[in-house]
């Protein structure tokens, strides 16, 4: 068989490599200053140095091709500021939640009222409309009930039944 080409991508690869491991042994190769003072804060100020280098390290090309994405950190890694205040600013701050709250409460409840307001209103208008409607209605009032039988269907869904004490006959 022939000689096959790299692809362009895997060249690119294979120089980060060669950055990264370059990168690596500039880091180890130049070991921090110890001071004679304390052995313990060099020990710390190392593996903090690593933790840069390997953090500063280039991440290379995904496989994707989503370079625009960042590298996924465990929830446990990341750094919380906790901006912890004095007393008094605890206690007004639950002062403001509490006014807040009630704030709140008072224009739900009057959102309600105004809604049972309104409900209330509605069914008396209908009661009133209605009220309207059966005084204005014109009663014919049906003393032969034989007639009843030969009324066409028509009309006989027409026909209802009112109370005589509150309706004015003809």
């Amino acid at each position: 068989m022939g000689r096959t080409k790299k692809s362009p991508m895997k060249r690119m690869e294979t120089s980060q490599e060669e950055n990264t491991e370059k990168m690596v042994t500039e880091a180890t190769s130049n070991p921090p200053v110890e001071s004679s003072s304390s052995d313990s804060k060099t020990t710390d100020k190392s593996a903090t140095g690593k933790k840069k280098a390997a953090a500063s390290l280039p991440r290379g090309i995904p496989k994707s091709g989503r370079v625009w994405k960042t590298q996924k950190q465990k929830f446990s890694t990341i750094k919380k500021s906790l901006n912890r205040g004095s007393f008094e600013k605890k206690e007004q701050l639950r002062q403001e939640i509490k006014q807040i709250k009630e704030l709140s409460r008072s224009i739900k409840e009057q959102k309600k009222q105004e809604k049972e307001q309104l409900k209330q209103r509605r069914e008396e208008n209908e009661r009133r409309k209605l009220e309207n409607q059966q005084k204005s209605e014109i009663v014919q009032i049906i003393k032969n009930p034989a007639k009843l039988k030969r009324i066409r269907k028509k009309q006989l869904r027409m026909i209802e039944k009112r109370d005589l004490s509150k309706v004015k006959a003809i």
